[in-house]
């Protein structure tokens, strides 16, 4: 899909803030609210958009532990079932089939170091292809960002 210069501009202001409204967008763009609309709802249509949420700060609801952990599996490249499983447990932010020595990186948050060893023993230890993994916990966030770089026309 092609996007233009205002689908761009689109995307990054409901990227700033997925709550504006089409009157302020089409504002912005000096659109009619009703063709800020449609395109949104092309947007939609063609998965350019794929949903809205709101940003929670981890601290707030006692996730305050993150950590990345890389997983060895005894998977073939391209096998999908050991990511699968992986996705699937609520504690796992991302899983990322990577290259090098390891096969997979995940993104975790916890409360804490126990609950951080409780999940590695109740659900990573469930998965059968899983060989080794190694745990990198955070210590301090600098930057963390979602939000892509969209580029302008």
């Amino acid at each position: 899909m092609t996007l233009d210069k205002i689908d761009l501009t689109i995307l990054r202001l409901m990227q700033e803030n997925s709550r504006i409204s089409n009157i302020h967008i089409a504002k912005e763009l000096n659109m009619a609210p009703s063709a800020v609309l449609e395109r949104v709802k092309k947007l939609e249509q063609k998965n350019v958009i794929t949903q809205y949420s709101a940003k929670i700060n981890p601290n707030a609801v006692d996730l305050k532990l993150l950590a990345f952990i890389s997983m060895k599996s005894s998977q073939s490249l391209g096998c999908t079932t050991t990511a699968d499983e992986l996705a699937k447990i609520k504690e796992v932010q991302e899983v990322h089939v990577i290259a090098g020595d390891d096969c997979f990186l995940v993104k975790v948050r916890t409360a804490d170091s126990a609950s951080l060893m409780e999940l590695m023993r109740s659900s990573f230890s469930k998965i059968p292809n899983i060989l080794s993994i190694k745990t990198t916990i955070v210590l301090e966030t600098v930057k963390e960002d979602q939000s892509l770089n969209i580029p302008e026309l």
